[in-house]
């Protein structure tokens, strides 16, 4: 037999040993990986953007119930919203709560005022504190770290106007209050109450 037969065709030896084609193959499966990895990314973060906000609006739906119940006591109701307000809340202002709240019971109670009220607008306030040392600022309340998984402190301003028994005109009163909403094995309570001059 001639040595020719026994050896692999030389025209296969002398050819490229990778085509254009599989080049283009492989730069395509290099692209298409690439951008099912960033689908992906864009994916999760999506997803993140998505439970931060509706996390968001159920703190402000939270801040805004309860700023609700306060804002529309009145002298027939303080007991029954004083105890749910109460009921609605954790920390230093659950500790705390008859010194907190107490001036708001006794002026209905002194005024024996009928009150209609209204949340006019809520948000979330965001702060972006560190530390000298670049480390993050310590949380308002450090108790809270042990039951609250979050706080998230939310703005409300309110409107309502209080009738007098002693029939005097309508008195509209302006509600600017700072709440820290804390969320407590997933139940959102208001941990502080600021009013804000």
């Amino acid at each position: 037999m001639p040595d020719d037969e026994l050896t692999p065709d030389r025209a296969d030896e002398d050819g490229p040993v990778f085509t254009s084609y599989g080049i283009a193959s492989a730069v395509l499966g290099v692209i298409a990986v690439a951008a099912v990895a960033l689908a992906a990314i864009i994916w999760t973060q999506h997803r993140g953007d998505v439970d931060e906000l509706r996390y968001r609006t159920q703190a402000m739906q939270a801040a805004a119930d309860w700023t609700g119940v306060l804002i529309n006591m009145n002298k027939d109701t303080v007991d029954a919203s004083m105890a749910k307000l109460h009921e609605g809340t954790v920390g230093e202002l659950n500790a705390d709560f008859e010194a907190a709240v107490s001036p708001y019971r006794e002026l209905v109670q002194k005024l024996e005022a009928r009150t209609t009220g209204q949340v006019d607008s809520v948000a979330v306030e965001t702060i972006h504190q560190e530390q000298r040392d670049g480390a993050p600022a310590a949380p308002p309340q450090p108790e809270l770290s042990a039951l609250a998984s979050r706080t998230d402190t939310v703005m409300v301003v309110a409107t309502s106007i209080s009738e007098n028994a002693g029939g005097q005109e309508p008195q509209t009163v302006r509600w600017n209050l700072r709440l820290d909403v804390s969320d407590v094995d997933g139940r959102l309570l208001i941990s502080r109450l600021e009013p804000i001059r």
